[in-house]
């Protein structure tokens, strides 16, 4: 007698009392046992590039029974749909062809999307067949906190709607203000400088910055230490600043060293004169120079008929007895001439100065 009942999901036959009397072996064996093989560990393999529905037969092989979907066409672009019957069924979907498939139920479902490369187990849910597992990660990637980005079979890539410098606090990016977080350059192309502000600007040659090949008046005091093996200064020809003044020497005369290196009286002296050494009016020559340093100043005299001379050396007002050149202390100048005098001022400690005199006369 024929097999006439089947299951109502997967085909399979269905014998009642008194069938098959005889002939059941062959309708067993390709109705239930060789169906059952496909449904636990078949594979329908689907090669052609076109829209496939899934073939459905009862007591015979069929598409549809099967326990792994392997997907092979080289569809590119173009997404194809697998159309399954709308019933309870589990499926392995293996897509190895080139773009993307859907997994759907017959009728209004939406499906599973396969992309090129993921392995998918797929399930009926009772209205639409659903993602249980896959080989990829579907994690999306929140646009939040400055960050976007996809997430493409299974590669994330990071992407961020922040444009400029960038900053963060540990949480978010966010775009870094300009005067706030960083010092915005101005346009040009000269050195920069910045203001208390915190903004920059151009600077300005000879008021920034001492520009290269201009003439330079330095107010501050200058260092060149040179090295054990290198001289600090090399000097082609270098002009010294002498104060030429219509005044007869005699009294005490101050002699400011930050202001010239030679002073020459052009009037005759008038008497005998002591010559008293400071950095300024304002400043002494104690405070202007360190312990071991040196200064040399050239002090010229002129004298008429009578000869004067210096006989008192003073630094900041106190007496000093210098070494004189050859030892002997001065005690005449030079009669109708010109008396050059040149002290090398050596401080020793404070306020303590040796002063090495010498005196030349011009006539």
């Amino acid at each position: 007698m024929a097999v006439t009942n089947f299951t109502p999901l997967l085909g399979l036959a269905l014998p009642t009392t008194g069938d098959l009397s005889g002939t059941w072996g062959t309708t067993v064996n390709t109705a239930i046992t060789d169906l059952l093989d496909d449904v636990v560990a078949g594979t329908v393999t689907l090669s052609a590039n076109a829209d496939v529905t899934l073939t459905t037969t009862n007591g015979a092989d069929n598409q549809a029974r099967n326990a792994v979907i392997l997907w092979t066409a080289s569809n590119g672009a173009t997404v194809r749909n697998i159309t399954a019957p709308a019933q309870s069924k589990a499926y392995a979907v293996i897509n190895a062809g080139t773009g993307s498939i859907v997994v759907r139920g017959s009728g209004p479902t939406t499906g599973v999307t396969v992309i090129a490369g993921e392995k998918v187990l797929v399930a009926w849910n009772g209205s639409d067949f659903v993602k249980v597992g896959s080989s990829v990660s579907t994690a999306a990637v929140a646009t939040a906190n400055g960050f976007a980005g996809t997430n493409t079979g299974g590669t994330l890539t990071l992407t961020t709607t922040v444009t400029g410098i960038t900053k963060g606090n540990a949480t978010a990016l966010s775009a870094a203000v300009a005067g706030t977080d960083y010092l915005a350059p101005p346009s040009g192309t000269a050195l920069l400088k910045a203001n208390s502000g915190g903004a920059l600007a151009n600077a300005t040659a000879g008021t920034d910055y001492v520009a290269p090949g201009t003439a330079t008046t330095f107010t501050a005091q200058q260092t060149f230490n040179g090295s054990s093996s290198v001289l600090a200064a090399t000097l082609a020809n270098a002009a010294e600043t002498v104060t030429v003044s219509a005044t007869a020497a005699t009294g005490t005369i101050n002699y400011d060293v930050t202001t010239q290196s030679v002073v020459y009286y052009t009037s005759n002296a008038s008497a005998n004169w002591t010559i008293n050494f400071r950095a300024s009016s304002g400043t002494s020559l104690n405070t202007a120079m360190s312990t071991g340093q040196s200064i040399t100043a050239v002090f010229l005299a002129t004298n008429g008929a009578t000869a004067y001379y210096n006989n008192v050396v003073q630094v900041d007002g106190s007496s000093v007895t210098p070494k004189y050149q050859g030892g002997i202390a001065w005690s005449f100048g030079t009669a109708s001439g010109i008396d050059a005098y040149t002290y090398t001022i050596i401080k020793t400690g404070s306020a303590a100065f040796t002063v090495l005199a010498s005196q030349i006369r011009f006539a």
